[in-house]
């Protein structure tokens, strides 16, 4: 009877870790495959440009801190907007650079406004130039992403359809896949964007970030400094019952973060920010039609606890290596430890682009933790590496 007693505790635990290693591999794996496929059966909602007349006035909206490497391809980016737009308004935030970032800007008051600020942030920022914004729709960009001439007509163009409130752009990287850092960063962003593609197709993309968006002015909301303001912005028009919708002819260009420690720093001041926002927004969020928060849990809930799903997965390997011999889960767990130091102290190659992945998740779950214990960031700084 012991034997047998025995026999069945070890089948138990067995089929235990191997679900619990089979549930955190398809957790990590849903939003990058399992999401897309499950996106891809939902009924299609196109919205079609009308080029012709423009029936709304726009203005154009960036905050900037310390960006002086990127002033000069900024002001010459707006000058060749402005000269496709010349009614186009634009609205520059300086928060308090102490290099000369502001100087740039001030210096061409010929096309744009200049408001200083003094280290308060971004969302701080962007109110305070939507307050004083006169377009019918605003169009956020930030100050190192670079905007194709016809953009504004573009985006205007979808703004015919009553439904639509507000309207995403595409953002292109620049920068060379030469470090690991660089090439994970590439890759995640293609797959956000095939994902943005799909939720558009869908009905609501669920989120926009700050590289390029819009939204009828009417629809901008109040919201504390301490929250992302891209996300509240564009949230707010699901809110107010209209269309967030991506579309691939608008098109932004912008630098990669190469350094490993400026995208891990990145990844913990944006994780945190979004927990406080999704705080924020909960309340609103419940009120979403179901389609809208079964995909917002799919972007973002469970890929911000995706660093848990990834240890307790690995513990789960582990045990399951353990049953067959305890020597064995010993070698898997030190070659695992010696795999990842390599790829850390490495700048390219596939155990690099693994160690990134990692620390990706890892920062994530930091900026998450630190958001529960009521840390959060109003302020960034820009990245070096970039």
């Amino acid at each position: 009877m012991r034997i047998i007693s025995m026999i069945s505790y070890d089948l138990t635990m067995i089929l235990f870790l191997l679900t619990l290693l089979i549930v955190c591999v398809a957790a990590i794996l849903y939003p990058f495959l399992i999401y897309p496929a499950l996106l891809q059966g939902l009924r299609v909602q196109p919205v079609a440009p009308r080029s012709g007349e423009r029936l709304h006035s726009a203005s154009l909206l960036f905050c900037a801190y310390n960006e002086s490497a990127a002033m000069p391809e900024k002001i010459a980016n707006l000058v060749a907007i402005k000269a496709v737009h010349p009614d186009l308004q634009i609205l520059a935030f300086d928060d308090g650079s102490s290099d000369d970032t502001a100087r740039q800007l001030a210096a061409r008051s010929d096309i744009l406004t200049l408001v200083r600020g003094n280290r308060s942030g971004k969302a701080h920022g962007m109110k305070r130039l939507a307050a004083m914004a006169t377009g019918d729709v605003l169009i956020f960009t930030d100050a190192n992403v670079v905007l194709t001439p016809e953009s504004v007509a573009k985006l205007l163009a979808y703004y015919h359809d009553a439904s639509v409130g507000g309207v995403l752009g595409s953002l292109h990287y620049v920068q060379d896949e030469s470090s690991a850092t660089a090439s994970v960063g590439q890759s995640y962003w293609k797959l956000e964007e095939r994902l943005k593609d799909l939720e558009s197709r869908s009905g609501n993309v669920l989120g926009a970030d700050g590289s390029i968006f819009s939204i009828r002015h009417a629809l901008y909301p109040e919201f504390p400094d301490t929250v992302l303001d891209d996300l509240t912005v564009s949230m707010a028009v699901i809110f107010a019952g209209k269309r967030l919708i991506k579309v691939s002819d608008v098109v932004a260009h912008e630098r990669l973060v190469a350094g490993r420690k400026d995208e891990y720093r990145r990844k913990v001041r944006i994780a945190a920010r979004a927990w406080h926002t999704h705080l924020y927004l909960r309340p609103q969020l419940r009120r979403m039609p179901l389609i809208d928060r079964f995909k917002y849990a799919s972007r973002k809930i469970v890929r911000w606890f995706g660093a848990i799903f990834l240890l307790v997965g690995g513990l789960a390997a582990l045990g399951l290596a353990g049953m067959i011999d305890v020597r064995f889960a010993l070698v898997l767990a030190l070659g695992g430890a010696i795999m990842l130091s390599l790829g850390l102290l490495s700048d390219t190659g596939i155990l690099a682009k693994v160690a990134d992945i990692v620390l990706a998740y890892l920062a994530t779950l930091q900026g998450i933790i630190r958001a529960m214990r009521g840390k959060t960031f109003a302020v960034w700084n820009p990245a070096k590496s970039r």
